[in-house]
C-alpha cells in the first residue's frame, strides 16, 4: 500500500482534444509565464535579500537550507553552485579516490559521469530498464568488483528509479548509494521517499528543472552528519570558521538564488500536480499511436519534468513539429559512451551491450512539458503528433 499522501490537486479536464482553428506557438519552455505567475513574491523575495546586504552564505541561504531540508523530511540540506557540483563534492566527502569504482547508467545527462571522473572514480556503466529508462538493479550485481564503493540512481525525467532493489543490492556488498535527483524534486516511491534509502541526495536549481532559479544552483539533502560537515567545508575553501582553512573550494548557493527558491518551493507541488494533468492529457491523446508513452511505476509520483516519448523515427518527428510551431527538444539524444572523444582518456567499464539505453537515447523526444502551458497548446501539440503519426510514425 502507498504510504505516502497522493491526494493532490492535479486539474480534472475533458478528455477530448480540440484542435485550433489555425497554427499556433508553443515553446518547450514556460519561465517567463512562472515568474509573472508569482512576480509580486519573486521580487519582494529578492528585495529583501538586497536589503541584508548579506548576499552569499547568508541568513537567507540558511534558511532555505532549512526548508529544503523539511521538504525532502531530512536532516541536513547545503546549497552548492550547481547539481554537477552537488554530484562530485559527495563523492569527494564520501573519499572517493582513484581506481574506486561507481556503477550508474549511460542514458542520463553528461554530469552524472563527469562527476565521478572529477572526483577521481572509475565510471562502470550498467544497462537501464526498458520501461522507465532508469539503472537495471538486475544488472548491478554483475557490475560489481572488488573496487566498487557506490552506486548512483539516476531518477530520468523523473521517475524515481528501483530504490527499494538498488538499496538491497548496496546493503548486501556494503556500498554507498548518491541519488541523481537533478530533475525530479516531489517525486517518490510506493514505500520510499527520495533520500530514505540512500546516503544523499543530488539535485539541481538551473532554471530548467521544476524547482529552479534565475541561474544556476544545486544542493546536497542527506541525514548523514559527517556527509554535510564535510560538503559544507568544500563548498567553501575547506572553512566552517572564517580565516580558518583547508583543502577545498568555491561552490556557493548565493543568497540571491536562495530567496527566489525558497518562494518557488511553497509552489513546487502545485506545479508538479498541473505538470500530472498534462502528462495525463498527452497520455490519452496519444495513446492509440505507434509512439512509446512515458510509463509511471504503480504508487510512484512520476514528476513529470519531461514528458519523453520514443519512436525509431524521431527525428523526422521532432522536424515535423518544429514546422508545426511546437518546440520539442532531445533528452538525451546521445548516451554518454557514444560521445565523440569517449572516454576522454578517463577510466570506465562498459558491458558488452546496453540495449535498452542505446534506445533510449536514439529515440527519446520531449514534448513541451511545463506547468503554465495552455489546454489549447497541449491539444494541439496532440493533434500534431497523432497527424504525423498517421502520415508516417505507422508506415
Amino acid at each position: 500500500m502507498n504510504r505516502f499522501n497522493t491526494a493532490h490537486a492535479e486539474l480534472t479536464l475533458t478528455t477530448t482534444v480540440h484542435m485550433p482553428a489555425s497554427k499556433i506557438t508553443v515553446p518547450f519552455y514556460g519561465h517567463g509565464r512562472q515568474y509573472h505567475s508569482i512576480k509580486q513574491e519573486v521580487d519582494t523575495a529578492i528585495q529583501a535579500v538586497l536589503e541584508t546586504e548579506a548576499y552569499v552564505m547568508g541568513p537567507t541561504g540558511e534558511r532555505f537550507e532549512r526548508e529544503l531540508a523539511q521538504f525532502f523530511g531530512m536532516k541536513h540540506a547545503i546549497g552548492v553552485n550547481s547539481g554537477t557540483d552537488a554530484l562530485w563534492l559527495v563523492f569527494t566527502a564520501l573519499g572517493l579516490r582513484p581506481g574506486d569504482e561507481v556503477i550508474t547508467t549511460t542514458n542520463t545527462f553528461f554530469a552524472t559521469a563527469e562527476a565521478i571522473w572529477i572526483a577521481g572514480g572509475k565510471v562502470v556503466f550498467v544497462d537501464s530498464i526498458n520501461e522507465t529508462n532508469n539503472i537495471d538493479p538486475g544488472k548491478i550485481r554483475g557490475a560489481i568488483t572488488p573496487r566498487t564503493v557506490g552506486i548512483v540512481p539516476v531518477h530520468l525525467y523523473v521517475q524515481c528509479a528501483d530504490m527499494i532493489a538498488v538499496s538491497a543490492v548496496a546493503k548486501e556488498y556494503k556500498l554507498w548509494v548518491v541519488e541523481d535527483n537533478a530533475q525530479g524534486i516531489d517525486g517518490h516511491g510506493d514505500r520510499f521517499r527520495q533520500g530514505e534509502l540512500s546516503d544523499a541526495v543530488c539535485t539541481s536549481f538551473i532554471i530548467q528543472k521544476n524547482l529552479g532559479t534565475f541561474g544556476d544552483g544545486g544542493a546536497v539533502i542527506t541525514n548523514r552528519s559527517d556527509i554535510d560537515n564535510a560538503v559544507r567545508q568544500l563548498r567553501n575553501h575547506g572553512s566552517l570558521k572564517r580565516s580558518v582553512h583547508s583543502f577545498g573550494f568555491n561552490s556557493r548557493l548565493d543568497d540571491l538564488h536562495a530567496g527566489i527558491l525558497s518562494v518557488k518551493l511553497k509552489h513546487v507541488t502545485k506545479w508538479t500536480d498541473r505538470r500530472r494533468t498534462w502528462a495525463r492529457r498527452y497520455d490519452a491523446g496519444l495513446k492509440h499511436t505507434s509512439l512509446k508513452l512515458p510509463y509511471e511505476v504503480p504508487g510512484y509520483r512520476h514528476v513529470y519534468h519531461l514528458y519523453v516519448v520514443e519512436h525509431p523515427k524521431r527525428d523526422h518527428l521532432e522536424r515535423y513539429l518544429r514546422e508545426a510551431g511546437i518546440d520539442g527538444k532531445m533528452h538525451y539524444p546521445i548516451a554518454i559512451h557514444q560521445q565523440q572523444g569517449f572516454p576522454w582518456k578517463k577510466d570506465f567499464a562498459l558491458p558488452a551491450a546496453v540495449p535498452n539505453s542505446e534506445r533510449n537515447a536514439a529515440e527519446c523526444l520531449s514534448l513541451p512539458m511545463f506547468p503554465e502551458l495552455t489546454q489549447e497548446e497541449v491539444d494541439y501539440t496532440i493533434a500534431k503528433v497523432v497527424e504525423w503519426d498517421d502520415r508516417v510514425g505507422r508506415k
